[in-house]
């Protein structure tokens, strides 16, 4: 397994991170892990030279650290690198924040975190950070050794990330990055400032939550006609660990097979040449031409006040668009979506707006729910 050291963090971290956002659930229908599938993951990928593990207050809704502090007390507590994240706009008062970070420790079963991050520091968030001390509280909890280096993670604007990078001394960021938001939601600009500042890059959302390891057909064939045997995630996560101020590239694996097929693309690690790039661009192209909707499936939209289950029917619909125009596509989608409870489907969408203001992509939630409504109810 490649690492990567950078001078200013003094670590040497595995190109490959395990991002524990999308772990093995026990059903689709609720958030638990499945407890010992993951603990096979995590085997799997430390016994590879996995060494960054990546976590959150809020993946699996509440669930992640914990399964993530029992997978890994297994190990030398020096043996890894741990991750999470506070939650400013959870917190009421400072006090909250104090609150959130002990549990947190208890939780991940430590006494210390590697990395510490500042979470999803949009405008409205960025704010909440300011008004609690957030940052200040954070670097006192750097200075009494329960945080080793402090960094924050933004799905914002380039505009957002650097007042946010330019506001504190932060030691790394963490960015959504892979080759069709390189151009769609500018995360070039984002990468080439952060570098510019000397602020090493962990990259989140490689896959695009998993978007790009099942593209379109006409994407997926650019992709085999230049490596038939390549899988097309393997592409996206080869795109980012390419770029030189990138520290690791988290990916949120869901089972084994994508353990697997991850660990391959590492071993050995190949940097894309200038013709593979070529054949990105043209792949992302393909993709961007489907109409499908920029979804990572983070689940920050989550819960809908009446019901409906946002990210899934957005995953349906996008399978339906990746299928192109095909005989299939309408087929798949209506089988599809009928899986969905009633109170699940995008009809009963009330136009709150709640969803919105909560996207890190920025997704006009209401207006795409009309049109899949509209569809679903055409046959």
């Amino acid at each position: 397994m490649e690492k990567r050291a950078f001078t200013s963090l003094k670590a040497e971290v595995s190109l490959l991170g395990f991002g524990c956002m999308r772990l093995p659930q026990l059903s689709k229908d609720k958030p638990d892990i499945d407890y010992e599938l993951g603990q096979k993951m995590i085997d799997r990928a430390f016994e590879r030279g996995v060494n960054y593990f990546d976590t959150a207050w809020m993946y699996h809704e509440g669930l992640s650290e914990s399964f993530v502090g029992r997978a890994l007390s297994k190990y030398p507590r020096e043996s890894f690198y741990l991750a999470t994240k506070m939650p400013s706009w959870l917190a009421e008062s400072p006090a909250g924040v104090e609150k959130i970070f002990s549990e947190q420790l208890k939780k991940c079963k430590t006494g210390y975190f590697d990395f510490y991050l500042a979470h999803n520091l949009s405008r409205a968030n960025f704010a909440k950070l300011r008004e609690l001390g957030v940052y200040e509280f954070l670097a006192k909890k750097k200075e009494e050794g329960k945080i080793r280096r402090l960094g924050f993670s933004i799905h914002d604007n380039p505009e957002t990330l650097e007042q946010v990078a330019s506001a504190y001394p932060w030691e790394f960021a963490q960015i959504q990055l892979n080759y069709v938001d390189w151009e769609t939601l500018d995360a070039k600009r984002q990468y080439e400032y952060l570098s510019g500042r000397g602020i090493p890059v962990i990259v989140m959302e490689p896959v695009r939550g998993g978007a790009l390891a099942s593209l379109n057909e006409k994407a997926l064939a650019v992709l085999k006609k230049a490596d038939p045997v390549a899988s097309a995630a393997s592409w996206a996560i080869r795109f980012a660990a390419s770029l030189p101020n990138v520290l690791t590239v988290l990916s949120g694996m869901s089972n084994l097979e994508q353990v697997e097929d991850n660990l391959a693309a590492f071993d050995p690690f190949r940097p894309l040449s200038e013709a593979e790039h070529a054949v990105i661009k043209e792949a992302a192209a393909a993709y961007r031409a489907s109409g499908t909707i920029p979804c990572s499936g983070c689940r920050y939209c989550m819960p809908c006040p009446v019901g409906v289950d946002i990210p899934r029917v957005f995953a349906i619909y996008n399978h339906y668009r990746a299928l192109g125009e095909t005989r299939m596509a309408p087929i798949v989608f209506r089988n599809t979506y009928t899986t969905l409870l009633e109170d699940e489907k995008a009809h009963n969408c009330a136009d709150c707006g709640q969803c919105e203001s909560h996207c890190p992509q920025g997704i006009k939630v209401p207006g795409f729910m009309k049109e899949i409504a509209a569809f679903a109810a055409a046959g």
